[in-house]
């Protein structure tokens, strides 16, 4: 199967068919893990990792809280968000 990468255009990854079928997950599971991999690294953000693993923020974020993996969101974050906020009037 294909794996779209949001920041390379597409980019063709193969999987041989031996490979799906000894780890027993469907391509869903398969993008799924490959998502969950690639932001538990700090590789890609929440957002592109949604995408990769073909699910909806809300729908990705269950998914990470399910495997008690915690959402990356630090200091900086928070003080952009902040300004954005401040910015948008809505503080």
């Amino acid at each position: 199967f294909y794996l779209k990468d949001i920041r390379c255009n597409n980019m063709a990854v193969v999987i041989p068919d031996k490979i799906c079928t000894a780890s027993h997950l469907s391509e869903f599971e398969l993008k799924q893990e490959i998502a969950i991999m690639l932001y538990q690294k700090n590789k890609i953000t929440i957002g592109t990792a949604s995408k990769l693993a073909d699910m909806g923020l809300i729908e990705f974020q269950h998914l990470l809280s399910s495997r008690k993996i915690f959402i990356h969101y630090d200091v900086n974050d928070l003080k952009h968000d902040y300004k954005t906020l401040k910015e948008m009037d809505l503080l």
